[in-house]
């Protein structure tokens, strides 16, 4: 198929990190240019990038040939790039936070499906190694039918998370957790959330918990600021439990560090042994290899839905999906109440 023309909005830290490279490094994707006014942005693109332009506006992508774009920019600004990237015919990724609530997700969303235009939630965390290792042991039926969810995005840092414009720790860290939740035990029937504001009035740390319609359970933490962080997964099924401790997917680490899928080949999104979970049953227990991580994958299916020969990646709904749950949550600490959902 011929490679679809790619933009990109915002050089920021995501713009730079997890979408440059990987857009770089599909030959499905024809890398155009990056949107930025920003001098000193638009200097790192030329060093990181030097086969891609920069524009100072959508418009001029659009007539520099673009035929899609990703959005990376602080997210109170998502639905306004979303819908003008729309209006202008191109097909859209936006990162998340995909918006600040589910009605401006479904604004957005209603608005690609009367254009007619792909449109995408960048939920690359749907590639993280041990979650498709996870996944694996739950379409095998090892794990059995899986009851209990927890699952943590937990970092200590001097800097207090995300800043207002980018929509606080609960949207940041929330939109991933809640989504793989989603993704893994299907729709939820309730919510009950509690989180910590700083004194610059910002949630750097909380805990969602999810009641699925299924009668499963996800118990989410999301944190910048704690000091003892807990196991990535741990996840229980009627046939045993998966754990996988820390850090993080090794796939961020390697791209802060330059390395990307056309720099590591086959070894990209592959764990050291030291990463590798444990499946327990009662006092057996054993390492479970982790999979590779596949974040190079997400862009190569966009492409190809974009051309009509594939699906897309992550369905514009789930965005709507997510951010419902995210609101009920919010209303959740504000009120101290499980909000229900649903009919």
């Amino acid at each position: 198929m011929d490679p679809v023309r790619f933009g990109l909005v915002g050089y920021g830290f995501g713009g730079r990190y997890f979408h440059a490279p990987l857009l770089s490094a599909a030959p499905e994707v024809d890398f155009l240019g990056v949107v930025t006014t920003n001098a000193e942005r638009r200097e790192l693109v030329a060093r990181e990038h030097p086969q891609v332009a920069t524009f100072d506006s959508l418009e001029a992508l659009v007539e520099a040939g673009a035929e899609a774009v990703a959005i990376s920019t602080p997210a109170d600004t998502h639905r306004a790039l979303t819908d003008r990237a729309l209006d202008l015919g191109l097909a859209v990724v936006c990162d998340k936070p995909f918006a600040l609530d589910a009605d401006a997700a479904r604004a957005s969303v209603e608005r690609a499906e009367r254009l007619g235009l792909p449109l995408a939630p960048y939920q690359n965390r749907r590639w993280d190694s041990d979650f498709l290792t996870l996944r694996s042991l739950v379409d095998s039926g090892r794990l059995g039918t899986v009851t209990r969810f927890e699952s943590r995005f937990e970092r200590f840092s001097p800097v207090p998370g995300p800043p207002g414009a980018g929509g606080g720790t609960l949207r940041d860290f929330g939109s991933h957790l809640v989504d793989q939740a989603l993704v893994l035990l299907g729709p939820v029937a309730a919510v009950y959330a509690e989180w910590h504001v700083n004194p610059q009035g910002l949630d750097d740390d909380f805990f969602v918990a999810l009641t699925h319609e299924s009668g499963a359970h996800a118990h989410l933490w999301g944190s910048w600021v704690q000091g003892a962080p807990g196991d990535r997964f741990r996840v229980a099924g009627t046939e045993g439990a998966y754990v996988v401790g820390g850090p993080m997917d090794g796939q961020e680490g390697a791209l802060l560090d330059g390395r990307t899928p056309a720099t590591e080949g086959a070894n990209w999104g592959a764990e050291p042994e030291s990463r590798w979970g444990r499946f327990s049953r009662g006092e057996g227990s054993e390492v479970v290899p982790t999979v590779n991580g596949r974040w190079d994958t997400f862009y190569p299916a966009f492409a190809a839905a974009v051309r009509g020969v594939g699906a897309m990646p992550v369905p514009a709904r789930d965005a709507i999906a997510t951010a419902t749950v995210l609101d009920a949550a919010r209303r959740s600490t504000k009120e101290g109440t499980v909000v229900r959902l649903g009919g």
